[in-house]
């Protein structure tokens, strides 16, 4: 009878072990696959994070960049802009105190550029700051040729026979920063 009552604890132990045995197994294969299936869903929501803030930042610098944009833009000179464009020429002849007349506008489809005649009239020293005004407009503008004489008497008036005399300019520009 001994006999049989060591057998049956052990036979209870080795059940117990090998059930443990299993419990383990069966819970450590549950746990690496939810440790695994975790993994991919932290490393989807790191990505998705990412792409989030790739996007904050995109938006920011897009926010950032406005001004030179609007600054780049401003160089440039659309046909819808053309008449903003002559008005723009016209009042820096009147920031110099000179007279300017655009006499010709012509598009050119060859190289797509916006070609002016422009008349000025005034001092020598204003029809010469007029023409760097035109060169340092941030137009990208080509300045192919002028044509500047002084006023004859015949044909000035008597505020031009004193100190200042009188000048006339035909200036030929290209326009080529324009968008046709």
């Amino acid at each position: 009878m001994k006999y049989n009552f060591l057998k049956l604890p052990f036979s209870l132990s080795i059940a117990l072990l090998i059930f443990s045995c299993l419990s383990f197994s069966f819970l450590y294969i549950k746990i690496k696959n939810t440790d695994t299936i975790s993994t991919q869903i932290f490393n989807e929501w790191q990505e998705e994070n990412q792409k989030r803030n790739d996007l904050k930042y995109l938006d920011h610098l897009i926010k950032s960049i406005d001004q030179e944009k609007t600054l780049l833009n401003a160089h440039f000179a659309e046909a819808s802009d053309v008449v903003p464009f002559l008005n723009t020429i016209e009042k820096l002849a009147i920031e110099v105190k000179a007279e300017a007349e655009v006499v010709f506008v012509s598009v050119l489809d060859t190289d797509k550029t916006l070609s002016l005649q422009i008349k000025t009239s005034g001092s020598f020293e204003s029809v010469y700051k007029f023409l760097m005004l035109l060169e340092n407009s941030p137009y990208e503008l080509d300045l192919s040729s002028l044509e500047m004489q002084r006023v004859s008497a015949d044909d000035a008036t008597d505020n031009s026979k004193t100190k200042n005399p009188q000048w006339s300019v035909v200036f030929w520009v290209k326009l080529l920063s324009f968008i046709p």
